[in-house]
C-alpha cells in the first residue's frame, strides 16, 4: 500500500532541513562578539566627525556652493529656524548620520545579513553579506543598500573587521543638525571599516569615509562606541511630543495650547485661504 504524505509536509521538511543546514553553516565562533549595546564616547551634540566641533568648526571639505548652504543653515538657525536640518519634522537621519549613534546601537551577526539596529528615529541598517553584486535597480533609501564583507585581519582565524560599502539614497539628508549638507542629487558613496578595538573588546571603531559631490575629496572620520555593561532600551517615538510643523518649507510651531505660532521673529503666517476667519 502506497502511503500518502500531503505536499505541505514534504515542503515544510523541506524548508526545514534548509534551515536547519544553514544553521549549522553558520559557525558564530569564526565571527566577532560585538552582542549587547554600543554608546557613542564623545559629549556633545553628535556630529560627523566627534573629533572636531559642528558646524564649520567640521572643517568639512566642501564646495563653495555648499559652504554657502551651510552658512545659511547656521545663519537661519541663529535667528531661531531650523535651517537645514530635515529631521526635524521627524524624517529619517539616513547614512552616514545614522552612524552619529544618537541613542545606542545593537548589531545582529547573521550567516548573509549583518543588521545594525538604532534606538533613534528610522535608523536601521540591514548590510548583505553573502557576496551578491549590486543590483541593477536600487529603491533609494535613507540609509541606502548595503554590501559587506567579513575581513580576517591579521590572519586570526576568525573575522574581525566588516568593510561596508553604501549607495542608493534618497533625500534630503545633513551629517548632523547644524544641516552640514550632503548633494542634493543622492548619489553619494560611503565607505566603512568597522572593527573592535584589539587591546580593549569593549571599545568599537567605524571608519568612515564619504564620497559625495557637494564634498572637493572624500571625507574620512573615525567614530568610536563604548560597550554598555548594563543597557538600557528605550523607546524612541520622534513624532510624539514634537512641536514642530513644516508648511510650504517654512518651520513653524506648536505652542503649549496648540496653536500655531512662528519659530523666529517677524516670521509670516503660512498661507491661510482656505480657512473662513471667525467673525468678530
Amino acid at each position: 500500500m502506497h502511503s500518502r504524505i500531503p505536499l505541505g509536509a514534504v515542503m515544510l521538511a523541506v524548508a526545514l532541513g534548509v534551515t536547519m543546514g544553514s544553521a549549522r553553516a553558520f559557525d558564530e565562533s569564526k565571527y566577532p562578539n560585538w552582542k549587547g549595546q554600543w554608546l557613542r564616547t564623545d559629549t556633545g551634540t553628535p556630529r560627523y566627525d566627534p573629533s572636531k566641533p559642528a558646524g564649520r568648526g567640521q572643517q568639512a571639505p566642501l564646495t563653495p556652493e555648499y559652504q554657502a548652504i551651510l552658512d545659511a543653515s547656521l545663519a537661519d538657525q541663529a535667528s531661531g529656524g531650523q535651517g537645514g536640518d530635515p529631521t526635524y519634522t521627524c524624517l529619517a537621519p539616513g547614512m552616514p548620520r545614522i552612524m552619529n549613534n544618537y541613542e545606542g546601537a545593537e548589531f545582529v551577526i547573521t550567516p548573509r545579513t549583518t543588521h545594525i539596529l538604532m534606538e533613534h528615529i528610522h535608523d536601521f541598517r540591514r548590510i548583505y553579506t553573502d557576496g551578491r553584486d549590486w543590483p541593477q535597480d536600487i529603491d533609494p533609501t535613507f540609509a541606502g543598500y548595503s554590501i559587506g564583507q567579513w575581513i580576517d585581519a591579521g590572519g586570526t582565524g576568525r573575522y574581525n573587521v566588516l568593510e561596508v560599502e553604501t549607495r542608493g539614497f534618497k533625500g534630503p539628508r545633513s551629517y548632523d543638525n547644524t544641516g552640514l549638507p550632503l548633494h542634493n542629487d543622492n548619489q553619494s558613496v560611503i565607505k566603512e571599516r568597522i572593527f573592535q578595538d584589539r587591546a580593549d573588546p569593549n571599545i568599537l571603531y567605524d571608519e568612515i569615509t564619504t564620497i559625495d559631490h557637494a564634498l572637493t575629496r572624500p571625507w574620512t572620520a573615525t567614530k568610536k562606541y563604548r560597550l554598555v555593561q548594563r543597557p538600557v532600551w528605550h523607546e524612541s517615538v520622534c513624532a510624539e511630543n514634537n512641536p514642530h510643523v513644516e508648511i510650504d518649507k517654512q518651520g513653524y510651531m506648536l505652542s503649549a495650547d496648540g496653536l500655531l505660532m512662528p519659530a523666529k521673529k517677524d516670521q509670516p503666517p503660512p498661507d491661510l485661504r482656505y480657512f473662513t476667519r471667525s467673525p468678530k
